[in-house]
């Protein structure tokens, strides 16, 4: 996950300003140096560093936190709100026109997904009402218009092509048949290059020139690093970009180019790429990724996850099953769907406040054991999930024969399954118990 290696310097530090009863000048010193070196590590721009240490230096030697009673928390909150203004301060939203069609072109250097982007930012907008139409305006790359089309069937997103003909002609024609077809917002999938050229600029500026897009989205890399951010500097003299989408945060990018962006190029982060599904794009707030950074947690990311996933109606069911203590392993199954709807579990465990870079070091946590755990229970017959008393011996060789795991597997299952039950007949009974819903109330 992105941040990792820099999220745990950082925590470290502010653990041993967060032990201190006092804080001299010394102390302050040591600890900025040892935030520089992490940020410079995670390949930070050397500027935006030395400005970013200024700035905290010179709030953090201040009257306020030498005299304070809890000056390691002060200092804390100093390079948190640092950090948040270093990566935009408040989030900055996607601009669309009061006179739509919305036309918003996504550009970028190829292999940065921008066709998956673009995908990703389509189904957001029609989950908030939208009626988007996607552009296939990249003529080079094979496969690049097959690829936009599968996107859009699979997502049920009209997909508008006009084959290998000049781009430009794509984008004005693309525009005119979303106001014929009531379209509110059009998405202008355009060419990328291996790197920047004058031919792919000119193309791009054109384009623009034709349609005067309502927003230009710079879609890069986030594992490119520091080269990121020069990508930004070019497309954005050019083109004039209002924002940047970060991809492929979840893998291991160090995160200098979420950290280096804004202050470089002046152009917000809006929206990063957090999983290669579909519904793997979020909007950027960098108080949050400031706070994930610092192994505060994430709590309001988290939330909004829930209420995306969770169907209220369910929920209810559920609350009065779980009340009652008469839910099934069917029950079990819906609701770890609904878990894997909120997205990777190592992100969600990274959102929970006091959970850290040292508490999650070492800690392999994916989706396999989740995995396992429907095979099993889809390898039971309806009545052996609503019932799993009458599972016996037997059954269980079958059940791991069907879903490729061992007995052992089986027997593990059933036996959490038992004792959770148990729990909640216990709580059932309790005068002033807090009624549990959702998806988090077998993993409490």
């Amino acid at each position: 996950m992105a941040f990792q290696n820099l999220s745990s310097r950082l925590q470290e530090t502010m653990r041993k300003l967060r032990g201190k009863g006092r804080l001299s000048e010394k102390d302050v010193d040591q600890a900025l140096r040892e935030i520089r070196l992490a940020l410079l590590e995670a390949d930070v721009n050397y500027k935006v560093v030395r400005d970013f240490i200024a700035h905290v230096k010179e709030r953090a030697t201040g009257h306020e936190v030498l005299s304070s009673l809890t000056p390691g928390q002060q200092v804390i909150r100093i390079v948190n709100e640092e950090l948040t203004q270093l990566m935009g301060g408040t989030q900055a939203k996607l601009t669309l026109s009061s006179q739509p069609p919305s036309v918003i072109m996504m550009v970028g250097l190829q292999g940065s997904g921008k066709t998956t982007t673009t995908g990703k930012l389509s189904r957001m907008l029609k989950g908030q009402g939208h009626r988007p139409l996607l552009v296939a305006c990249d003529i080079y790359r094979p496969a690049a218009i097959k690829q936009l089309q599968v996107l859009g069937e699979q997502l049920d997103i009209p997909v508008f092509s006009m084959g290998e003909q000049n781009p430009v002609d794509i984008a004005k024609a693309a525009c005119s048949h979303a106001k014929k077809f009531n379209n509110d917002v059009v998405l202008l999938d355009t060419a990328g290059r291996l790197h920047v050229d004058e031919e792919l600029m000119e193309e791009l500026v054109e384009i623009k020139a034709a349609v005067n897009p309502t927003e230009i989205l710079l879609v890069v890399d986030a594992m490119t690093g520091q080269d990121a951010v020069n990508v930004a500097e070019a497309f954005n003299e050019r083109l004039e970009i209002g924002g940047v989408v970060l991809t492929k945060l979840d893998g291991d990018a160090r995160g200098g180019a979420a950290l280096s962006v804004k202050a470089v190029t002046g152009k917000p982060i809006k929206y990063i790429g957090v999983s290669e599904k579909m519904d793997g794009l979020e909007p950027f707030h960098p108080d949050r990724m400031a706070s994930r950074i610092l192994g505060m947690g994430d709590i309001l990311t988290l939330i909004e996850k829930a209420a995306a996933a969770v169907d209220e109606e369910k929920a209810e069911k559920m609350a009065a099953k779980l009340k009652e203590a008469e839910f099934t392993l069917e029950d079990f199954l819906e609701q770890i769907e609904q878990m894997k709807d909120m997205g990777p579990i190592d992100q969600l465990i990274g959102m929970i406040p006091g959970l850290g870079a040292k508490q999650l070091k070492g800690l392999e946590v994916d989706d396999s054991h989740l995995k396992k755990i429907e095979a099993i229970i889809n390898s039971m017959t309806p009545e052996e999930r609503r019932r799993p008393e009458i599972i016996g011996g037997s059954r269980r060789k079958r059940i791991a024969l069907g879903s490729g795991t061992k007995v052992q597997d089986v027997n593990r299952l059933l036996k959490q399954f038992s004792h959770t039950k148990q729990m909640l007949k216990q709580f059932s009974g309790a005068p002033k118990r807090r009624k549990k819903k959702g998806m988090f109330s077998l993993f409490q």
